[in-house]
């Protein structure tokens, strides 16, 4: 199985952003890293993001 990559560039998307990593982190082809780019959020987005990095090993995420 390859190894797909899924880059989220994130910018104050609080209030969607657990739905799209709970949609993504569920598909049925698990061989995926999750590459989460925080562009200096304003809001919690940047929170979310790490709590969902600890959760599961397959996102990494970079605060810019």
């Amino acid at each position: 199985m390859e190894l797909i990559s899924i880059v989220l560039p994130i910018y104050n998307v609080a209030a969607y952003l657990e739905r799209c990593l709970n949609s993504i982190c569920s598909q049925t082809y698990k061989n995926i890293e999750i590459i989460l780019v925080d562009d200096g959020s304003t809001d919690n987005s940047g929170e979310i993001c790490d709590a969902y990095a600890l959760k599961d090993e397959r996102i990494v995420v970079v605060h810019k």
